[in-house]
């Protein structure tokens, strides 16, 4: 398939026009040609990443965080910022970012959360369509909401207030959503999924007495390359997709 085309697939699946206005999405590095025919799937475009599309023989790295959120004024080999991008030009391979355009748009990170949670009624939680709320089919106590997501998401996480609560709505947002807890409240939600928050957002959460579901960046927003890759084949199936098996959760637990 053509570049042009395969970029259209993905703009198709996740708009740019959903991305936030700090965001950096699409083409970010363009392949050295224009027919893709594989494709290597991940969370973040790293050395291992990189390296790994390079050993597959792809054509093109697509991630869900951005190589560059950032200007930068060299590209090195040894560089942590700048050296999986230096392996993949190397290469001629391209590197697509699809974020928080993923995260709100339909079928995306946040309706791939809410759909593991089997919720239902599902519904966005803020203007720019980020996060969602849903209500479960049958209540729960917070403790085993949050055992269910930690299984469901192969996690470590925590959770804030008394586990004998009991939870019928739930707020899910990937990734970072700490900063979305007067959504989530507001939506009506009993208890909030995300992956991380900062100390203040946590404490505002017991305040808001609103309960905190915390398991992991990387693990509540993994989910969504299967899904991704799912949809893609149907666009374009003449193109082979690969989901990362190296890439790992950076926070490991003991």
């Amino acid at each position: 398939m053509e570049l042009k085309a395969f970029c259209a697939c993905m703009e198709s699946i996740a708009p740019r026009a959903l991305a936030l206005d700090f965001d950096n999405v699409g083409l970010l590095i363009e392949p050295d040609h224009t027919e893709i025919r594989k494709v290597l799937l991940a969370l973040d475009c790293t050395a291992v990443t990189a390296q790994e599309a390079i050993d597959l023989g792809a054509d093109l790295l697509i991630t869900h965080h951005p190589q560059f959120f950032h200007g930068v004024k060299s590209i090195g080999f040894s560089s942590p910022v700048t050296g999986a991008a230096a392996l993949l030009l190397r290469h001629g391979i391209g590197h697509f970012a699809a974020h928080t355009n993923l995260d709100a748009a339909e079928g995306g990170v946040n309706d791939t959360l809410a759909s593991l949670l089997d919720l239902q009624d599902v519904t966005p939680i803020s203007p720019e369509n980020i996060g969602r709320v849903g209500t479960l089919k049958s209540p729960m106590k917070l403790s085993q909401l949050a055992a269910r997501c930690n299984q469901l998401l192969d996690s470590h996480g925590g959770y804030t207030g008394n586990g004998e609560t009991l939870v019928s709505r739930v707020a899910v947002l990937g990734g970072s959503g700490g900063g979305d807890l007067e959504y989530a409240q507001a939506a009506g939600a009993d208890a909030y999924l995300t992956g991380e928050a900062k100390h203040n957002q946590i404490l505002e959460a017991w305040e808001r007495e609103l309960p905190l579901i915390l398991c992991g960046h990387y693990e509540t927003e993994r989910v969504v390359l299967k899904s991704l890759r799912d949809r893609l084949q149907m666009l374009a199936p003449d193109v082979q997709y690969n989901i990362t098996l190296r890439e790992k959760a950076p926070l490991q637990f003991s």
